[in-house]
């Protein structure tokens, strides 16, 4: 039966006005969200950073805590998937794309173009590089999923509350408020900021897919190219997300993960080996002797170095909150039967490990190419870095082959998973929405994908995900409260 919420004609709605305006005033919707998230920057910098350092801070108590044997489920239910299939799944839906798009990318700006301390292309720049990508991707993101999806885990398998994130915080507020207006909004805003995120990052993966295509076959490089790489993922996710969740997506998930590793494993083994060893190693070791530091870094009397904080680590910290109720909702989905303890671990040290390796094996690579002037890969665009590091080692055509195929399937994975949680979220909470609504979010990310696409208002549709992110973290810390709440009753 088709269950249609107020929540789902309240997003649509808005989704369609933001599609409007970025359509035919992008540059108005760019001033305006510029002008905003400056002021959270100035202003609410500080609080973020508390906000992530807290998340983390949780995640460690509780995963330590006597809750941690408390099952996410009936004490005798098993968990729905494989180890394999639940890790690719979680690490799938809160990586994607953004592992092949960032790892080379990020590096190679932090060493040569903007550095958060040394002088680009110093000795310095080049090794806190990688810490810094580390620092960013690490446990801070993860920390703030685990802790999101705990909550949404706990409230719908061990409580049996409905599949939103307005039903965590009824301990606190009552069913009264939050199955009324209020709850709506908090709702809404949640399935806004899955919309516009997922939709940004649409329109990333079709640029890199467009270059690794004109890489190997010399694709045109245009907008029309793009939209036909758009449609056909796009029918590739529905198929995946109507398939279901212990199908497609968990199929996919699976592959992709395998093949991510094969990839590693091949520029590990062409790559400069010895160098990728011992930069990981060194980064490990500032990573973890800066973590306070970094931490709580905001350098308030330079200027030009708040900025970098500001542009990078603000930034991270923001995407992350926005994330956090997409990401978190289908983590929990398919965590179901598994202890705390073993949930916490599981998506806070194990995707945080593996993101590490990813980083030292693409980001080291890149790094050694620049830093001995074999290529100037600096001066790429984002999304050809990976696709131009690959033109200077052995076995580089096959490695952009695999890499195309694996950003292609992370594509699929990240809009098929959250077709499913906007299914979920606008459907009152339902485990499995109907095919009907999932198509009719999935059309509606392409839609968005491809004007922002066509209008070059991307920067518009991130900003507007920082925006968003304000609210959502004060969402975030009354989920802990009531969490903690009612688990110190239960349990």
């Amino acid at each position: 039966m088709l269950h249609i919420t107020r929540v789902f004609w309240y997003a649509v709605v808005i989704c369609i006005a933001i599609v409007l305006w970025g359509s035919f005033a992008p540059d108005s919707l760019n001033e305006l969200t510029v002008s905003a998230t400056e002021f959270i920057y100035d202003h609410f910098a500080w609080f973020y950073i508390f906000v992530i350092v807290a998340m983390i801070s949780f995640c460690i108590y509780i995963m330590f805590s006597r809750f941690g044997k408390v099952k996410l489920g009936k004490q005798n239910e098993r968990p729905e998937f494989s180890l394999l299939a639940w890790f690719a799944m979680l690490f799938s839906a809160g990586m994607g794309i953004g592992l092949v798009f960032f790892t080379t990318a990020e590096t190679i700006s932090h060493a040569f173009i903007s550095s958060p301390n040394g002088a680009p292309g110093s000795d310095q720049a080049i090794i806190e590089s990688l810490q810094y990508a580390m620092f960013h991707w690490g446990l801070h993101g993860w920390g703030l999923y685990s802790i999101v999806a705990l909550v949404l885990a706990y409230f719908k398998f061990r409580v049996g509350a409905p599949g939103l994130i307005s039903a965590t915080l009824e301990p606190l507020f009552g069913k009264k408020i939050m199955r009324g207006t209020v709850g709506h909004i908090v709702d809404t805003l949640a399935v806004f900021a899955t919309v516009v995120g997922v939709a940004s990052t649409l329109g990333f993966g079709s640029a890199q897919i467009n270059s690794g295509l004109t890489y190997l076959f010399n694709a045109p490089k245009t907008f029309w190219f793009q939209l036909i790489i758009l449609l056909i993922s796009t029918v590739l996710f529905i198929v995946s997300a109507w398939s279901g969740i212990g199908r497609g997506i968990k199929y996919l998930s699976t592959i992709n993960i395998v093949v991510g590793f094969i990839l590693l494993l091949l520029l590990f083994i062409v790559g400069p080996s010895m160098y990728i060893l011992n930069l990981f190693t060194t980064s490990i070791g500032k990573y973890a002797g800066n973590f306070i530091e970094m931490s709580f870094e905001l350098k308030p009397l330079n200027g030009e170095e708040r900025q970098w904080i500001n542009d990078w680590t603000i930034f991270y910290w923001a995407w992350w909150i926005s994330w956090a109720p997409f990401v978190g909702m289908f983590i929990a989905r398919v965590s179901k039967g598994r202890t705390i303890r073993e949930f916490v671990a599981g998506v806070l040290l194990a995707p945080t490990l593996v993101t590490f390796i990813f980083f030292a094996v693409f980001g080291g690579s890149a790094l050694y190419l620049e830093q001995n002037g074999i290529a100037k890969l600096s001066a790429l665009v984002t999304e050809t870095v990976t696709f131009g590091m690959f033109e200077h080692y052995p076995l580089g055509t096959a490695l952009s082959f695999i890499t195309v195929f694996v950003i292609a399937i992370f594509f699929v994975t990240s809009a098929d998973s959250a077709t499913f949680v906007l299914g979920m979220f606008s459907t009152g909470g339902q485990l499995n929405p109907s095919n009907v609504v999932k198509i009719v979010w999935g059309l509606a990310l392409a839609a968005m994908a491809a004007i922002v696409m066509y209008s070059g208002g991307i920067k518009g549709f991130q900003n507007m995900l920082i925006i968003s992110a304000l609210p959502l973290s004060l969402i975030i810390i009354l989920m802990v409260a009531s969490f903690y709440k009612i688990i110190q009753q239960k349990e």
